[in-house]
């Protein structure tokens, strides 16, 4: 097996997040001195202190660190990173996720058993072990807003219809087909991700995960899902807690329903 196959690209792309430095440190810790794996960070034009503090992780001869001059968002980032084909395969990693070392042998040696999967996502977990229901079978307006109402009753009522939207009825015992899965961390075939042009750059942030899928569907390829595999993704709801992210979340769903065709219920 030459270089190029045994190397698998860990694709981060981070703009002042705080939580890159623990998850940093952990994944550094875990894969050891010489790793099958390159780090490749992209920053989105942050603070200079942070910057600097993003740089001194040079030091590692595994981890390269590209400062940006201005902040072109999540999708660009990535692109940045992987169009060059630095590996045969590669994961888009959140600057907020923990992983460990064997989870990542185990997801690799998975996608490569499958030759149709241009995608693949492990079960993603809260910090208190919960599960984050981030699968996605379909989208419309009314499902996703729903998830933004702070009214508990109102959830109840419609408990449900947010548990299929959720795909909360996956299997935990076998690995399954699914239509949609996040950006948060998501394995990817790297040729396969370069023929359908990676992610669209017109969305800023939100959304641009569920429009790659939708391309890789169209392309033929399939995208799985494992819950034999876990995470850790420290998140934060940005949407939810800032009004400026909830208008970009706003103005990516506008985007991507413009582009794939309306669906409100």
């Amino acid at each position: 097996m030459n270089k190029n196959t045994e190397i698998v690209t860990i694709s981060i792309v981070t703009h002042n997040s705080d939580k890159i430095f623990l998850s940093l440190d952990t994944l550094i810790d875990k894969l050891g001195k010489s790793p099958a794996v390159r780090i490749m960070i992209f920053d989105n034009h942050s603070d200079p202190k942070y910057q600097q503090k993003l740089m001194d992780y040079q030091q590692y001869p595994f981890v390269h660190v590209t400062l940006h001059k201005e902040n072109k968002g999540f999708g660009f980032g990535h692109n940045f990173n992987l169009f060059p084909k630095p590996s045969e395969y590669a994961v888009i990693f959140n600057p907020d996720i923990i992983l460990e070392q064997d989870v990542l042998t185990g997801l690799v040696s998975l996608i490569k058993e499958h030759p149709e999967v241009a995608l693949l996502a492990p079960k993603i977990l809260n910090e208190d072990g919960s599960t984050q229901y981030l699968v996605r079978e379909k989208l419309d307006v009314f499902d996703y807003m729903l998830r933004f109402i702070p009214f508990s009753f109102v959830k109840k009522l419609f408990n449900e219809r947010l548990a299929k939207f959720e795909c909360r009825d996956l299997s935990d015992e076998k690995d399954s087909y699914v239509r949609m899965i996040s950006g948060s961390f998501m394995v990817v075939d790297v040729l396969k991700f370069i023929a359908v042009e990676g992610f669209d750059e017109r969305y800023f942030m939100y959304f641009e995960d569920n429009d790659l899928c939708q391309k890789v569907e169209a392309a033929g390829h399939k995208i799985l899902y494992t819950p034999r595999f876990q995470v850790i993704h420290l998140y934060e709801r940005g949407a939810v807690k800032s009004r400026k992210l909830f208008l970009v979340f706003l103005q990516s769903m506008r985007k991507y329903f413009s582009k794939w065709g309306w669906q409100f219920f």
